[in-house]
């Protein structure tokens, strides 16, 4: 529920910002600025359908398998939203910065030429792409997380929905400990967390499939290597408890880890902070 929560209030945050950006360059602009509105409005409606057509296009396609690859579908969007969260933190250094000037420019361009479709579909991607991103996120969160009843998840996506808004609201009066750069700075961090969480899960989730369906593979001695815990920390935070569980599904944290999966969370966070960086010494070499 936790991750829910967070995943719809952080995306729908983004979202706002690209419409609030569009939507005061247009509303404070000349008359002619102002008849882009109509086709800002239609932008975001029509990223929304978008979003929702592939949110009803995965439960679909997930309804139509069986069985095992029921399973294997469900495993793979959890590794999925996986990586697509990870690359949306990268996108989001590359180009938070010049986010806001690179959209009126182009918002510039388009009222002088007077094709105001351009704005349409500006906005339109933008939207779908946040709540295409949405979609992939809480479908692979849902199958992560099936004891979670439908209404919590429902009500935790209604409640970052609202959380959004009041973020969105407060952002705008500027301010400077609660501003848009420590937002995303602190967002990042709590972002890949539930990266590494949701990496672990799909993981552990595919490695336990295929010793269940493969005699062979599960009578290896390498896996009873891998899967033996290596400690209990079950006395000081289990992951079975309500905070425990709420670490372990933001953080990745286990209270009896195996091998493997101590090897996929410090292999994670080591090619994290290896294109971190990268990314980070990137704007240098171009400035220099």
């Amino acid at each position: 529920m936790g991750q829910v929560l967070f995943i719809v209030w952080r995306e729908s945050v983004e979202a706002l910002l690209v419409v609030g950006i569009l939507y005061a360059w247009l509303n404070n602009g000349d008359a002619a600025a102002r008849r882009g509105l109509p086709y800002l409005w239609a932008g975001v409606a029509a990223g929304i359908v978008m979003a929702l057509a592939l949110g009803a296009a995965l439960l679909g396609f997930s309804e139509l398998l069986s069985g095992d690859a029921q399973t294997y579908f469900q495993i793979a969007m959890v590794l999925i939203a996986a990586v697509l969260i990870v690359q949306m933190v990268f996108w989001m250094r590359k180009h938070g910065r010049t986010l806001k000037k690179d959209m009126e420019s182009s918002l510039q361009a388009n009222t002088q030429s007077g094709n105001w479709w351009g704005v349409f579909l500006l906005v339109a991607l933008a939207i779908a792409r946040e709540g295409s991103e949405t979609a992939v996120f809480l479908y692979g969160i849902g199958m992560g997380q099936q004891d979670a009843s439908t209404g919590a998840l429902v009500f935790a996506g209604v409640l970052g929905f609202a959380l959004a808004f009041l973020t969105f609201y407060l952002l705008q009066l500027g301010g400077k400990v609660f501003s848009w750069r420590r937002f995303f700075q602190v967002t990042e961090i709590i972002l890949l967390l539930l990266a590494s969480g949701l990496m672990l899960t799909g993981v552990e989730k595919l490695v336990d499939l295929l010793m269940e369906s493969s005699d062979w593979f599960g009578s290896l001695d390498i896996m009873s290597s891998l899967m033996a815990p290596l400690w209990d920390t079950s006395g000081v935070l289990d992951d079975s408890s309500t905070v425990g569980s709420l670490v372990a599904t933001l953080t990745g944290y286990r209270a009896h880890p195996p091998l493997m999966s101590v090897a996929i969370y410090v292999i994670y966070w080591l090619v994290v902070f290896f294109a971190l960086g990268k990314s980070s010494k990137a704007p240098v070499q171009k400035a220099a």
